[in-house]
């Protein structure tokens, strides 16, 4: 099979076009005829080397978004309810595995995980091996890149709004960066629950369409003063919640935008790692929270994907790149001008 890899760590150029052995299944797995795989932020990290999941290894091949077809499975893959010729998306979380899947034993959710596409080979290749009870078909009417879009984004959404940070009916949730895939998912997701949505973006051109998806009040965050902003949208109260992944740029104002008894939700760093408590008094007398957001569980990727292929929710790929064009594709998501996801496309189906 061809595949995007990479043996040391560097620019866009480490990514070589190379020819791999084809995966094969073992007793309780599937192979996956990548036809889509949508990228995340951590490809390119982990390509630059300026952070590795634990149990990461070179050489590597990316992608943890695979969606496609079941070319081969395992002699006792049956129990998966899925069959060779069906479309599946795939969860990328090894929790759970059976233990005669070839990806069984990094199950740990809070130490060494395996991640597909992260510390495994994932889906920047034509094939892709995973365990059969984490696949899911894919409907017949819902496009393969569309699905492919779904795991990382919505799964971390959903986790960190509802299960950490318990986002309920009635309470007002600020959602950074809402031209991310993450933030284009969490958008939806709040609006479903019956929040009010603050979006915040750096450009007028990704908060119009935050609107589009259902935020009721958006603002540019490179300016002015948020914490403030959030204030006076809701009466001077504060938000219930912040959802934020960008952090450190954007930590400070979180902390104050957020009303007494608020939560702050961490699932990211895409600006830096370090972070500032701007007052520690505000934080005690408020009783503010600061959350960190852990890897969903497998029991919550089933009915995340049901509630996606029923839920007519709106999928945004800025644009589709072809295996030999990976680096070019890193290059764009990289370069932050996205609304959405940009996806590979390994072998047109």
């Amino acid at each position: 099979m061809r595949a995007a890899q990479y043996t040391e760590h560097g620019g866009p150029e480490v990514l070589s076009i190379v020819d791999l052995p084809d995966p094969e299944p073992g007793p309780t797995d599937v192979v996956v005829a990548v036809e889509a795989c949508a990228l995340n932020r951590l490809d390119v990290v982990q390509r630059n080397g300026w952070f590795t999941l634990d149990g990461f290894s070179l050489p590597h091949v990316a992608g943890m978004d695979v969606a496609g077809t079941v070319v081969s499975a395992g002699v006792d893959s049956d129990a998966s309810q899925v069959a060779v010729g069906d479309r599946v998306v795939v969860d990328p979380s090894l929790v759970g595995v059976d233990p005669r899947s070839k990806l069984a034993g990094r199950g740990d959710l809070h130490g060494e995980l395996g991640v597909i596409g992260a510390n495994a080979d994932g889906g920047y290749a034509e094939l892709c091996l995973a365990p059969a009870s984490h696949v899911y078909r894919v409907p017949d009417t819902l496009p393969i890149e569309h699905a492919s879009t779904f795991p990382t984004c919505h799964l971390t959404a959903s986790h960190a709004l509802f299960d950490v940070a318990r986002l309920s009916a009635g309470e007002t949730v600020m959602i950074h960066a809402a031209g991310s895939g993450v933030s284009v998912a969490a958008i939806q997701l709040a609006k479903r629950a019956g929040a009010t949505v603050l979006a915040t973006a750096g450009s007028q051109s990704k908060l119009d369409r935050a609107l589009d998806l259902g935020a009721d009040h958006v603002v540019n965050n490179r300016v002015g003063d948020l914490a403030a902003w959030a204030r006076e949208i809701t009466d001077g109260r504060g938000v219930d919640v912040v959802f934020d992944h960008v952090g450190t740029a954007l930590f400070a104002p979180s902390i104050f935008s957020l009303a007494v008894g608020g939560r702050l939700v961490s699932c990211g760093n895409t600006s830096g790692d370090e972070a500032v408590i701007p007052s520690l008094g505000y934080l005690f007398h408020n009783r503010i929270a600061v959350l960190g957001s852990d890897a969903y569980r497998p029991d919550e990727f089933g009915p995340a994907w049901d509630t996606f292929c029923t839920g007519d929710f709106a999928v945004h790929i800025e644009q589709e790149y072809p295996l030999d064009e990976a680096g070019a594709a890193q290059e764009h998501l990289a370069s932050g001008d996205v609304f959405g996801k940009i996806v590979l496309r390994p072998r047109e189906s």
